[in-house]
């Protein structure tokens, strides 16, 4: 399928995952709306966007604020002309043990991984309902779908993930909006690497552009298909 002139929303695209994503949709003539916390980091990226021949945005804001998400999407939206695509892919990453952490860093992490995936999908919702069709994409993580130790805050915000993008799929499926959720092992990505979690070898682990074309190439599906789940790994990491 063509994406060339649909229009996307990045969540936390101002660098690393998302940043990859919205340059592998850039790449396809996707405009692209930027969302994050950092505008310094968002500026440039959306310099470089441009430089593809894509319209692009950004809007600089919290996701754990969902009056803010609401606005910040909205001004995207009007400026792009309308949303088709959402890839919920903002989050933080503290790591700890249960005994040790602060309740209000754990709580945070739980604020910002799962109620912005909510406060996201629930803002662009209105703009695919109006079009008759659209893609969001939710990115989960595979310490979703197992815990472990000292990752109790990051395991359980992205399983409750994996839970509510099923209930949208549920919820939104008969109006051509296809809900994929997707739960990606360990990538090269700069909280992974400062979290301790991976060297980042090139060689070996998963980098952003990996996971950026498997989204595109998901995306690039006829409509009347749709990957509803989907994992990846590095091969020998």
């Amino acid at each position: 399928m063509n994406l060339k002139g649909k229009n996307a929303i990045v969540t936390g695209g101002g660098r690393g995952l998302g940043k990859a994503v919205a340059i592998a949709l850039a790449n396809e003539g996707v405009n692209i709306g930027l969302t994050g916390r950092n505008e310094e980091n968002l500026k440039s990226t959306t310099e470089e966007l441009k430089g593809l021949g894509v319209k692009a945005a950004y809007s600089a804001f919290s996701m754990d604020d969902e009056q803010a998400v609401q606005v910040g999407i909205s001004a995207l939206a009007s400026k792009l002309g309308g949303i088709d695509i959402l890839i919920n892919n903002a989050g933080i990453g503290d790591f700890g043990s249960i005994a040790e952490m602060p309740s209000e860093t754990w709580e945070q992490v739980i604020k910002t991984n799962l109620f912005g995936v909510y406060y996201a999908a629930k803002a662009a919702y209105p703009f695919l309902k109006e079009k008759g069709e659209g893609d969001i994409v939710n990115v989960a993580s595979t310490a979703g779908l197992k815990g472990g130790p000292n990752m109790s805050a990051y395991a359980a915000s992205k399983a409750a993930v994996v839970s509510l993008s099923q209930s949208m799929m549920a919820e939104w499926r008969k109006q051509n909006i296809r809900v994929i959720t997707l739960t990606p092992s360990t990538i090269a990505s700069d909280m992974s690497i400062q979290g301790g979690l991976t060297d980042g070898n090139p060689d070996k682990v998963l980098q952003p552009e990996d996971f950026a074309e498997w989204v595109r190439d998901i995306l690039k599906m006829n409509r009347r298909a749709m990957i509803a789940n989907g994992s990846i790994f590095s091969t020998n990491p």
